[in-house]
C-alpha cells in the first residue's frame, strides 16, 4: 500500500475488507477512539490558554494526584465511546470500576481499556504526553463484568497510542505490523506516514530512572552498569541514556531507532511488584512492541502472557529491541 495520503478510514477498511466477519463497527469504533483524541490534542494544544492545566487537587484510584486535564481527558474518551453501539463497556486507568454503556444505547462486541492522558505529570512543562488505549473482544449484548476485562494481553485484537508532541501521531497495530499515521491539522485527518514500523534487534541506547539504581535486583544493576561501563566495560561499546517519564514518548522513540526502556521490579516495597498498569500500558505497548519485531517483558515473563489478576494490577517493564531484552532476559534467569 502506498503512503502518500492514505487516510486512517481508508487504511482500516482495506484491511478489514479481507476479513469474513467484517461489519464496519470495528471502523466505527477506531473512528471514534480517533475523533476522541483528536479532541483531546486539541485541549493539550492550547494548554493554559483555556485553563486546562495544572493539578485537579484530587487522586485517582492508584492514589496518583490528578491533574485537570486526566479528568477532561477521560470524560472525553467516554463521551466519544459510549454512544455507538460497538462496545459492551470500558474501563480507564482513571476510575475505580468498569464503566457501564449507558442504558439508552445498544451494546457491541468489544470492550476499550484506556489510559487518557498518559505522562500527565509532564503538561505542565510542556512535554510530550499521549493516550493509550487497548481493545478486547466481548459477547455482545452482556453487561460486562470486571472479570471479562482481565484478559492476557494475547487477547487483544487492537492496540494503540496518540503521542501529543510537535506534531500528533497515532501508532497502532491490529496484529499485522505497526503502522504510523500523522495528524493533519488542516483536514483533521490522520494520514499514513510511516509503514510497517521496525524497531532494530541492537542498540546501543537505554531510557531507565537512575534515582532508583539503589532499589534494583541484581540482574537490572548488572545490565545498566555494563551499558554505564562502555567501552572499558564487557559490552565494548558506549550507551546514551534517555529518560522522559512519559511512555509514549519512550515507546514511539524506541519504534523508530531502537534501544531499551526499563521501569523493573524494584525493592521498596514489597508489596508493589511494579510502577505501570498492566492493563491500561503494559499490554498495549508490549502487543505494538512485538509486532514492531521488539520484545516486551517482566524480566521473568513475556507481557502478554501475563494472567491478570485485577483491573488496575501494575507490572515490572521492559521493552524494547530484541537482542537487549534478551540479555536482560537472561540476566533474570541467571540470577
Amino acid at each position: 500500500m502506498s503512503n502518500q495520503q492514505v487516510t486512517l478510514t481508508q487504511f482500516i477498511i482495506e484491511q478489514q475488507r479481507g476479513l469474513p466477519d467484517a461489519s464496519g463497527t470495528f471502523t466505527l469504533l477506531l473512528n471514534n477512539i480517533v475523533t476522541a483524541c483528536k479532541q483531546i490534542s486539541h485541549r493539550v494544544n492550547c494548554g493554559a490558554l483555556i485553563g486546562v492545566l495544572g493539578s485537579a487537587e484530587s487522586e485517582n484510584v492508584q492514589g496518583e494526584v490528578q491533574k485537570k486535564l486526566d479528568i477532561i481527558t477521560n470524560d472525553i474518551m467516554v463521551k466519544a465511546l459510549d454512544w455507538s453501539g460497538s462496545l459492551g463497556g470500558m474501563a480507564s486507568e482513571e476510575i475505580n470500576d468498569p464503566i457501564k454503556i449507558p442504558k439508552q444505547y445498544p451494546k457491541g462486541k468489544y470492550l476499550v481499556l484506556f489510559d487518557p492522558l498518559d505522562g500527565s505529570s509532564n503538561i505542565d512543562i510542556n512535554m510530550t504526553v499521549g493516550t493509550i488505549f487497548s481493545i478486547l473482544r466481548c459477547r455482545e449484548g452482556i453487561e460486562p463484568e470486571t472479570e471479562d476485562f482481565l484478559r492476557r494481553g494475547t487477547e487483544q485484537v487492537c492496540a494503540g497510542f496518540v503521542l501529543y508532541g510537535p506534531s500528533t501521531m497515532l501508532v497502532l497495530t491490529t496484529g499485522n505490523g505497526v503502522n504510523g499515521f500523522t495528524l493533519d491539522q488542516d483536514v483533521g485527518e490522520f494520514i499514513l506516514t510511516h509503514c510497517n514500523m521496525k524497531i532494530p534487534e541492537d542498540s546501543s541506547e537505554f531510557a531507565i530512572n537512575m534515582s532508583n539504581q539503589r532499589f534494583w535486583e541484581p540482574p537490572v544493576k548488572r545490565y545498566i552498569d555494563e551499558c554505564v561501563a562502555g567501552e572499558d566495560g564487557p559490552r565494548g561499546k558506549n550507551f546514551n541514556m534517555r529518560w522522559v517519564a512519559s511512555l509514549v514518548a519512550e515507546v514511539y522513540r524506541i519504534l523508530n531507532r531502537g534501544g531499551v526502556f526499563l521501569y523493573p521490579h524494584d525493592l521498596r516495597d514489597p508489596s508493589k511488584p511494579g510502577k505501570l498498569r498492566l492493563m491500561y500500558e503494559a499490554n498495549p505497548m508490549a502487543f505494538i512492541i512485538e509486532q514492531a519485531g521488539g520484545l516486551c517483558s517482566t524480566g521473568r515473563e513475556r507481557i502478554l502472557d501475563v494472567k491478570p489478576n485485577s483491573i488496575h494490577q501494575r507490572v515490572p517493564l521492559i521493552l524494547g529491541s530484541k537482542n537487549e531484552v534478551e540479555r536482560i532476559i537472561a540476566y533474570h534467569q541467571q540470577d
